[in-house]
């Protein structure tokens, strides 16, 4: 119920959104690709590690709805994974030895906020750091856990923040790190477990895996009647 509530109210703020940005004239449609890796935080690994990180690439359209507030969505996939034999958190991990490789596919609605007012003709503004944070859907492909049932599809919580830097009128490119908080505690296929079977495969099961997506994204503009004059002519 809680779940069906959530895709509810994702869908509403996307149809507000939708409404708002149709309303003000003159204002923009992107559409954009970004390439990048997924990396994940769990019972395997505790910390961001770079070492882990997996291809993954992205494809979105935007709304502008103001000057510094847009709305996105998007769709992300990849590969996700991580192992005890590299790197290994400590003793237990040694000996407990896993590993987890599976592909991830996401659905995001997200808002993004904008410091800088870098579409104001009148300035000449190339670049601006923006925050994004919204809702989304993952699924992942894999064999689950022996004694658990799950989803494979899953609610996260999509935040973080990047950089844009205007290359011409049409085209600007981003860089951005997000991270995706999630109440799923799978991904790596560890959680729960019962120590007195000393095999070892189990982990923290009040610890819920995260994952995050890294990555260089190109994005290009559609220009709505009347077009704006642009001051990087």
């Amino acid at each position: 119920m809680r779940l069906t509530k959530g895709i509810a109210a994702i869908g509403l703020i996307v149809w507000f959104a939708e409404v708002q940005a149709q309303q003000m004239l003159g204002q923009r449609s992107e559409v954009g690709f970004g390439v990048g890796t997924f990396n994940y935080t769990g019972d395997l690994v505790r910390t961001y590690n770079f070492a882990f990180s997996k291809p993954a690439a992205t494809v979105f359209y935007r709304s502008n709805i103001s000057q510094v507030i847009s709305f996105r969505t998007a769709i992300t996939g990849g590969k996700i994974g991580a192992s005890d034999t590299r790197n290994p958190i400590d003793p237990f991990a040694t000996t407990r030895a896993a590993s987890f490789n599976l592909f991830l596919l996401e659905g995001s609605g997200t808002f993004e906020y904008h410091f800088l007012n870098w579409r104001d003709d009148k300035r000449r503004l190339r670049f601006t750091p923006y925050l994004f944070a919204g809702a989304a859907l993952f699924g992942i492909s894999g064999v689950q856990q022996k004694n658990a049932e799950y989803s494979n599809i899953q609610l996260a919580i999509p935040f973080g923040g990047g950089i844009k830097y205007v290359l011409n009128p049409k085209y600007y490119v981003a860089f951005e790190f997000g991270m995706r908080k999630t109440f799923f505690d799978y991904l790596d296929n560890i959680s729960d477990g019962n120590p007195q079977y000393k095999n070892y495969q189990y982990g923290n099961v009040f610890d819920n895996d995260n994952y995050f997506f890294a990555g260089f994204t190109l994005t290009y503009t559609f220009y709505d009647i009347p077009c704006p004059s642009s001051p990087y002519r």
